[in-house]
């Protein structure tokens, strides 16, 4: 488990204060993004519940900010971020959609978001990772 994974999971379970999924991911990473916490969580803030309106996944829309800020943004890395996001819950990156398809398997909302939260930041960690990796060749 990497550390963003680490710091992630004590974000999300915080019992002072509650992240939304994409302050989570964003506030996960702030350190190597050379942002606070704080500033992390009021670029988060009104991504979460799919942009407050059950679009995008903030879980996603965090990755999606935390690579930016890491100078990823190249077609074909984001593209491969949001396939395999896409490929674990059948095709969708909706908040809405994947709520949905949770509830109707008898999900519960606090772990299937916490599930998405720690799904995006080990998919950030892999692709910095591996960018590192190839750096240093």
């Amino acid at each position: 488990m990497g550390k963003n994974l680490e710091n992630a999971k004590i974000i999300r379970n915080d019992p002072d204060v509650h992240y939304n999924c994409a302050q989570a991911v964003l506030c996960a990473f702030a350190e190597d993004c050379g942002i606070t916490k704080e500033q992390a969580c009021g670029i988060g803030a009104n991504f979460g519940n799919g942009m407050k309106m059950a679009a995008t996944c903030g879980a996603v829309t965090g990755g999606l900010m935390v690579l930016g800020l890491q100078g990823v943004d190249d077609t074909p890395t984001i593209g491969a971020f949001l396939r395999a996001v896409r490929d674990n819950h059948s095709g969708c990156l909706n908040c809405g959609d994947l709520l949905r398809m949770n509830k109707e398997k008898g999900g519960k909302q606090k772990p299937h978001c916490d599930g998405m939260v720690y799904e995006a930041t080990e998919l950030v960690e892999k692709i910095l990772e591996e960018r590192k990796a190839s750096a240093d060749l």
